[in-house]
């Protein structure tokens, strides 16, 4: 009997079952239904759900509701009393079980399943997501309003198994030309291309035989990017005369950190670390970083794209600068607050500057407050994302795991950042001309600044604050003004020290 056929059945039987749980919705002989696996799908959601009622959600109480399916389309209402599960879609009713007693994950797992395949039945949409999407998009669903960031990981064993393929490049960055050719702009370190020599400014002119002017773009796409391996015999034109090269796609892993010397004979020069996620791995660079250029006039800590959501690694990175204080605070639950605290020594005392953006996000915000609170880093840019929430993820017996941002972060000294974020001592956007940057650095010297410090002002509106500080939407400018500012502050002291004591 299918699950349609289960629908008629139900209804005939329910003043007969009344309150009760039937012992199972679907057949052995019908396990694959509408292209799923029923019986390990309801395994799946049954332990999700059972894993998402032990979860502490920084204070907020998140009770595992069936209702929240109706989240999935905007046609559809779920109703859950002390006795029945209801589906109406649109006016009409179209499923009713009976509802399973309290913490009987297996079937709630059940009812989730028929409900999905009866969604789907109605909604093209969810019908064409494939198994790792529809996980995700249930679990969204279930955490909406409490996690809007929760989200299913597909297991790679499993996601290879579904797909068949997995996204591979070349490794290059670029565009055509007048002519059609490609021109490559960039390589990425490590990558394919990168190991055959090819550089920025080199011209693709043929692939695999072919012009590449009389390829589509698409064509040309499926070369530098796809879901296998792929190989391609490239004909480039360089400045030092023209070559073949064979390129085989694969999996390009980016480093968590990048580093960038400017040296000067004089200073020492000054060091730029440039980190995108904040973890074991950014430690490790930064503190070889440190090590490796330990007379550095100062360092420019670029976290404008900077996201983590591991404290023991966001305390280390921010250890090696400011030492054993409170780097952050993690609200697991509304009365329990835990302090996290570097466990070494500071290894620099060098002068920072610390560069932030709206991107700016999870414990690298913390970081960015930590430099600010112990005045310990200039804050320059535009106001963080305010999204200071860690991850806790929990595994499922299907390969997947449930990756939740419950844990909200506030500063060491106790500010929230969630919702709200951290706010430069100087703002970019306000200084975007040679003028007024001389203006700036004027009033700074003639201890002149007057400058309004938003995160010692808690009660003003956040939104208030970027409006009047917002996001330079030209990436090079924006650059441009930071390199700029950045040097100046740094190779001033008198500056330096002015704006540290802001």
């Amino acid at each position: 009997m299918g699950i349609k056929k289960f629908f008629v059945f139900m209804t005939i039987i329910l003043g007969m079952a009344h309150g009760a749980y039937a012992e199972g919705l679907f057949f052995e002989d019908e396990s694959i239904q509408d292209g799923l696996p029923v019986f390990e799908v309801s395994k799946t959601f049954a332990e999700i759900y059972q894993k998402l009622d032990d979860v502490n959600w920084a204070g907020k109480n998140l009770n595992i509701a069936i209702e929240s399916l109706e989240n999935l389309n905007e046609s559809a209402h779920v109703a859950a009393t002390d006795e029945r599960v209801v589906l109406v879609w649109g006016d009409d009713i179209v499923a009713n079980f009976p509802r399973p007693a309290a913490h009987d994950w297996d079937g709630f797992g059940e009812i989730t399943t028929a409900l999905i395949l009866k969604m789907r039945a109605y909604d093209p949409n969810l019908r064409g997501l494939s198994e790792s999407e529809m996980y995700q998009a249930v679990v969204d669903s279930l955490v909406r309003g409490v996690d809007e960031n929760g989200r299913y990981v597909f297991s790679k064993a499993a996601e290879i198994a579904e797909d068949g393929r997995l996204l591979t490049s070349v490794g290059v960055e670029g565009a055509r030309d007048a002519r059609g050719n490609f021109r490559v702009n960039g390589v990425y370190k490590g990558a394919p291309a990168d190991l055959a020599g090819i550089r920025a400014g080199d011209l693709i002119e043929q692939i695999n035989g072919r012009f590449v002017a009389d390829m589509t773009d698409d064509e040309l796409a499926a070369v530098m990017t796809g879901f296998n391996s792929g190989t391609s015999k490239i004909h480039l034109l360089t400045p030092y005369g023209n070559r073949d090269v064979v390129l085989r796609r694969a999996t390009i892993v980016l480093a968590d950190a990048d580093v960038v010397h400017r040296p000067d004979p004089d200073t020492g020069g000054l060091l730029e670390i440039i980190v995108h996620n904040v973890s074991d791995g950014a430690v490790a660079i930064v503190n070889e970083a440190l090590a490796r250029y330990p007379d550095v006039s100062g360092i420019v800590l670029d976290l404008r794209v900077a996201g983590g959501d591991d404290e023991r690694a966001a305390a280390k990175l921010g250890g090696l600068f400011i030492g054993k204080k409170p780097v952050m605070r993690i609200v697991e639950t509304a009365s329990d607050e835990v302090e996290v605290v570097p466990g070494g020594d500071a290894i620099t005392d060098v002068p920072v500057v610390v560069l932030m953006s709206d991107q700016t996000r999870g414990t690298a915000e913390a970081l960015v407050a930590a430099f600010y609170e112990n005045a310990r880093g200039v804050l320059i840019g535009t106001p963080t994302a305010g999204a200071a929430r860690i991850a806790s993820r929990i595994d499922l017996s299907n390969g997947g795991a449930l990756e939740l941002l419950n844990k909200s972060i506030k500063t060491g000294q106790g500010r929230m950042i969630d919702g709200r974020g951290i706010f430069p001592i100087v703002c970019l956007s306000n200084i975007r001309t040679n003028q007024q940057q001389n203006a700036f650095f004027l009033n700074v010297i003639n201890n002149d600044f007057n400058a309004r410090d938003f995160n010692q002002e808690p009660d003003v509106n956040p939104a208030d604050i970027r409006r009047g500080c917002p996001v330079i939407t030209n990436g090079a400018d924006e650059d441009a003004v930071a390199t700029a500012v950045s040097v100046k502050i740094l190779t001033d002291k008198k500056v330096y020290n002015r704006l540290i004591a802001e």
